[in-house]
């Protein structure tokens, strides 16, 4: 099973407890997490996910790395970690117009997809597929 898991860029701190939970917890499944990990929490939650032994799959909004951060190299390595990126993305930032198109692609890989938090405003307006909400608004 391949699960997608997005949040907010800004999450209250009310609803960390119950994402970090999450994460811990899903951990010990042997499902492959999809995410762009770019967010604090995005990152938080690959924090806990990288203890584990699940298959992730890092989605960047930008080009690929020139070269790999350090603290990837071993999950890389492992195989526990792979890395993609668009094609036909070269720069090497990300932009809103290339984070929409990667969440868009990110959950048409998945089977589920797992929003930890939404901004209000922030909606899921890249597809309705199969989504469950962690804390909704």
């Amino acid at each position: 099973m391949k699960l997608t898991f997005l949040a907010s860029r800004n999450v209250p701190t009310l609803f960390l407890i119950k994402i970090y939970d999450w994460a811990t917890e899903i951990r010990d499944h042997n499902v492959t997490i999809i995410s762009g990990f770019h967010s604090k929490v995005e990152k938080d939650v690959f924090h806990f996910l990288s203890k584990g032994k699940q298959p992730m799959k890092m989605v960047l909004a930008r080009s690929m790395y020139r070269q790999l951060p350090d603290e990837l190299k071993p999950l890389v390595q492992s195989g526990q970690l792979e890395i993609l990126t668009l094609p036909g993305i070269s720069s090497r930032l990300s932009s809103q117009e290339t984070a929409m198109r990667r969440n868009r692609y990110m959950i048409e890989m998945a089977d589920e997809v797992v929003i930890g938090y939404a901004s209000p405003g922030e909606t899921s307006k890249n597809s309705s597929k199969n989504m469950k909400g962690l804390e909704r608004r």
